[in-house]
C-alpha cells in the first residue's frame, strides 16, 4: 500500500503502517542522499519553503531533498526578506506561493499555524515547526536514526530529557514512540515536565513513563538519551530561563559504563559537551544527516 496522507502536519496523524512506510522508502533513499545514485523523480516540480522562524538543519535538509530528487525550491528563511515586513498576511503570503509552488514548508512561531494553512492552499502542506507544538518531520528521521543504528524500534527504552514542556520535537516523538510501545523515561526539572495532556493521551494509549529530575536515575538501561536544550526563546519570563539554564550537561565521563546513544535535534547550546562529539556515544550529526532521506521520502510521497 502506498503513502495517503497528503499533508504532514502532526504525528498524531500517522498511523504505524504510516511511518514504516516512509521507514522503509527512506533507507532507500540513502544512496541518493549519499550522491552514490541519481534520481530526478520530481524534476519540473517546486517546494515552497515559508520559515517565518528561525531553522538551519531543518531548511536545509529540505532543500537539499527536493534537490537530490531533481526539484527546485523557492521561498525566505526570514520574514524580512518577504511581504510580512510590509504587512501582508500569512493567509495571504501562503495562498499566493501555493499558486508557485507544488508543495509547501512552513515554520511558525504560533502552534496550529500549519493545520490552519492546509484549510487554505491546495497544495500538501508540511509542517516544519509550530512553536511550542508539533515537529513531525523531526519525529521521523528520530525514529530512522533509531532504527537504522539500534534495530527495532518496540525493544528499545528511551529517555526524554531536558526541556519537556517547550520542546516539540519531544511532544511529537513521545507520541510516536507510543505507538511502537518504546518504553519511556522523562528527565527534566520540575518546571519544565512533559505536559499533562500528553501524559494522559500516553496513559489512554496503555503507555507508561517514568518521570525523574536526576538523569543518573535513567543511564543504567535507557537505550537511547534523547538530549534537548532548554528553549530561551519560548520562555515568558527571561529570568525563570536563566534559573533553569544549564540544569543538565551531558559529557563524556557521565556517560562512562553507559550502552545509550545521544540523540539531539540541535542546535545545542550547553547540554551536551563537544567531548562526547567523537566518543560512539555521539550520535546528533548522523542524526542530522538521516534528515535528508527522511525528507526525500516523505517529498516524493506528497509531491504527485
Amino acid at each position: 500500500m502506498g503513502f495517503e496522507l497528503k499533508n504532514i502536519i502532526s504525528i498524531k496523524d500517522f498511523k504505524k503502517k504510516d511511518i514504516e512506510y516512509i521507514l522503509k522508502l527512506s533507507e532507500k533513499m540513502e544512496p541518493i542522499a549519499k550522491s552514490e545514485e541519481k534520481s530526478n523523480i520530481l524534476d519540473g516540480s517546486i517546494l515552497g519553503m515559508l520559515f517565518y522562524e528561525a531553522s538551519t538543519r531543518t531548511r536545509l535538509s529540505f532543500e537539499t531533498a527536493m534537490k537530490r530528487l531533481g526539484g527546485n525550491t523557492i521561498g525566505f528563511a526570514e520574514t524580512e526578506t518577504s511581504s510580512a515586513t510590509k504587512g501582508e498576511n500569512l493567509t495571504d503570503t501562503v495562498r499566493t506561493v501555493g499558486k508557485y509552488a507544488d508543495a509547501l514548508v512552513i515554520r511558525h512561531n504560533m502552534e496550529g499555524t500549519a493545520r490552519y494553512v492546509a484549510e487554505v492552499v491546495d497544495v500538501p502542506v508540511i509542517n516544519a515547526g509550530d512553536g511550542a507544538g508539533q515537529h513531525p518531520t523531526q519525529t521521523l528521521l528520530d525514529l530512522y536514526t533509531m532504527q537504522r543504528l539500534l534495530g527495532d524500534i518496540d525493544e528499545l527504552h528511551v529517555a526524554l530529557i531536558g526541556d519537556l514542556k517547550y520542546g516539540r520535537t519531544v511532544h511529537s516523538l513521545s507520541y510516536a514512540l507510543a505507538m511502537f510501545g518504546v518504553k519511556m523515561s522523562f528527565v527534566s526539572p520540575s518546571e519544565l515536565k512533559m505536559p499533562r495532556e500528553t501524559l494522559h493521551d500516553l496513559a489512554a494509549a496503555g503507555v507508561s513513563v517514568q518521570e525523574t529530575e536526576d538523569i543518573r536515575d535513567v543511564l543504567a538501561y535507557a537505550d537511547v538519551l534523547y538530549v534537548t536544550r532548554i528553549q530561551k526563546e519560548r520562555f515568558p519570563d527571561p529570568q525563570e530561563y536563566l534559573k533553569i539554564k544549564g540544569a543538565y550537561t551531558i559529557d563524556s565521563k557521565l556517560l562512562q559504563g553507559s550502552e545509550a546513544i545521544v540523540m539531539h535535534p540541535l542546535p545545542r547550546v550547553d547540554e551536551i559537551s563537544h567531548d562526547v562529539d567523537n566518543t560512539p556515544y555521539g550520535k546528533y550529526f548522523q542524526q542530522a544527516f538521516y534528515g535528508v532521506p527522511v525528507r526525500m521520502a516523505l517529498l516524493k510521497s506528497i509531491i504527485k
